[in-house]
């Protein structure tokens, strides 16, 4: 059986890696003022942190609809028999609610298994991973998506964020909120947890001290990693800052750690320097 491995651009894997699983990915949509652009296509999150600079606006982004679904998975089954496809969380965006409707319509009910990840950005990406790896032990579809859904409350997923502006414009906090971050320099931790995001500590100081102690209060909780494989993604964090996260991880005993950028769709709500460690959190697949 030739199964089809898919995800939305929401994953925030490079291109590389992207290449080396042959993932094919479904590019959500970011809206700047009156001009529509894909995810990771014809836009880049640095063009996007130029224009919230320059106009003071957030941009806006559109969950995937049903029909965008139902071409892309017929044009996928045209080639393969069978689709495990791994999608942003359903409590964060209606891209997963459409993609299960996609799925049951006539001709693709019964061939496209839609993951739920409860995740996002590169959390999706672990179990993206995970998939291929069951598809090339040659698996059969339904084995694959049984497999990746009982990993999916695994996995951790959490950042830490640089600068609150971005939550401020879009209505995530208050003004005053804002101002006491400015003035102590706060950066809040995100969690995801149970399909929605959740605020964690709040660090305070310099970027690379903020990751350093980000890190050791991350592995420190969540502490029975899968050290096979582990993420640390940002949204064009200084370098010192992925340095200190990656060391966490090495010293931590990772054998592979990936380090990827957020793509438009989570640089567009989390702003610029926002860093994450991410990985599944069972001590490995038994």
């Amino acid at each position: 059986m030739k199964i089809a491995l898919s995800t939305e651009s929401t994953v925030d894997l490079t291109e590389e890696i992207v290449k080396e699983n042959d993932i094919h990915i479904l590019p959500g949509t970011v809206i700047l003022g009156d001009k529509t652009y894909l995810d990771g296509v014809d836009i880049n999150p640095l063009q996007i942190f130029e224009y919230v600079d320059q106009n003071k606006i957030l941009p806006k982004t559109a969950a995937i609809n049903v029909y965008q679904f139902e071409e892309y998975f017929t044009g996928l089954l045209k080639d393969h028999d069978a689709v495990i496809h791994v999608c942003l969380s359903s409590g964060i965006s209606s891209t997963c609610a459409n993609a299960i409707a996609a799925s049951q319509t006539d001709g693709l009910k019964g061939k496209v298994f839609v993951v739920d990840s409860k995740s996002l950005s590169t959390g999706i990406a672990l179990l993206v991973l995970y998939a291929r790896k069951l598809i090339n032990q040659g698996l059969d579809v339904s084995e694959v998506y049984e497999k990746v859904v009982k990993r999916v409350p695994y996995v951790q997923a959490s950042f830490v964020i640089n600068t609150i502006d971005y939550l401020y414009k879009g209505g995530r906090c208050s003004g005053v909120a804002a101002f006491a971050a400015a003035v102590f320099r706060i950066k809040p931790q995100i969690i995801v947890d149970g399909g929605k995001m959740h605020p964690g500590k709040k660090y305070s100081g310099r970027g690379v001290a903020v990751v350093k102690k980000y890190c050791e209060d991350t592995l420190a909780e969540f502490k029975n990693p899968d050290l096979s494989i582990g993420f640390v993604t940002h949204s064009h964090a200084a370098p010192e800052m992925v340095e200190v996260a990656m060391e966490a991880m090495k010293k931590r005993g990772f054998k592979k750690i990936y380090e990827t950028t957020a793509g438009c769709t989570i640089s567009s709500h989390c702003g610029p320097k926002t860093l994450g460690i991410l990985y599944i959190n069972d001590g490995g697949d038994n």
